[in-house]
């Protein structure tokens, strides 16, 4: 799936930190303060589907969602450069008004939301995360947007990598964690296998760091999900360009401690958002609604 973002993206104070493709505040800082993006709802409380949510929750009155905040235009930081916004920030708010609850978005590193959910530091994960089978043994899902993988490459002299075959012998810089990780590294086996050079994968604690390989030249090559590739690509003011075409469209999921009974009151708040408009909206703030889902599902993997 190719997902080309047609507009200038809104709310982006931190575009000279974008252009340098480097994080405007410490990934290692948890900040928290809302959504605080240019999306606005205007959603109310659902009765119905607030009565779903589990007492325990229900009488805390807030969730706290990690995002990792290097990532945009899914999840990054705004132009104070603690406040984490973008499209999973929005749509985290307008899930929580619909439930009757507040959202508190904290930035984390990508690896460890899913241990912090498990361990009760998080209540919900909206990092971009795509529903697997295997993070499904110890998450589960609510799926609500569809994104492949794109490489990216620096504009003037970077290789042509049509495929993941291409990485053979290439350096290709990845964030820890991520699928493209996994891919990358099952690539650079099968490279060997077929008796070629095998590929140097550079992993990142975020994608601020592996934005910076490829800038620098440490990295031929880097790896992300297609909206924030595009993202990355236009913000670079033509230092970086896509090369060939996504590969792998899969579901992304907000992740949930597993059987804490938040999958029902938040698959059905979603599906009041997409029917109400607010969800299509949220998207086109952030120039991303290639993306857009008609049928979320709990626990929707692919593979």
């Amino acid at each position: 799936m190719s997902t080309r973002l047609s507009t200038r993206l809104p709310g982006v104070a931190l575009a000279a930190c974008a252009v340098l493709l480097a994080a405007c505040g410490s990934s290692n800082n948890t900040t928290s303060g809302g959504s605080g993006g240019s999306s606005s709802s205007s959603e109310s409380k659902v009765a119905s589907i607030a009565s779903e949510v589990p007492g325990s929750i229900a009488s805390k009155g807030t969730l706290t969602v990690a995002a990792d905040a290097s990532y945009p235009p899914n999840e990054f930081f705004g132009s104070d450069g603690k406040t984490v916004i973008g499209m999973d920030a929005d749509l985290a708010k307008a899930l929580g008004e619909v439930m009757g609850l507040k959202v508190d978005v904290v930035n984390a590193t990508f690896d460890s939301i899913l241990p912090g959910l498990a361990s009760g530091k998080y209540d919900l994960g909206m990092s971009s995360f795509t529903d697997t089978k295997k993070r499904e043994e110890t998450v589960d899902f609510v799926t609500y947007f569809n994104a492949g993988t794109s490489f990216f490459v620096k504009a003037s002299g970077g290789p042509a990598i049509n495929s993941l075959d291409d990485l053979c012998g290439h350096k290709v810089s990845v964030e820890k964690g991520t699928t493209q990780q996994d891919d990358a590294t099952a690539q650079d086996g099968k490279c060997k296998s077929a008796g070629k050079p095998g590929v140097d994968v550079q992993v990142y604690p975020d994608q601020n760091g592996a934005n910076q390989a490829l800038s620098s030249g440490r990295a031929d090559v880097s790896m992300a999900d297609s909206p924030v590739a595009d993202y990355q690509v236009k913000q670079s003011g033509g230092q970086f360009k896509i090369s060939g075409q996504p590969y792998g469209a899969a579901p992304y999921g907000i992740a949930i401690p597993k059987g804490n009974g938040m999958s029902k009151p938040l698959l059905d708040a979603l599906k009041q958002l997409i029917s109400d408009g607010t969800y299509k909206s949220i998207l086109d703030t952030w120039g991303i609604a290639d993306g857009a889902i008609s049928n979320p599902q709990v626990n929707g993997a692919q593979s």
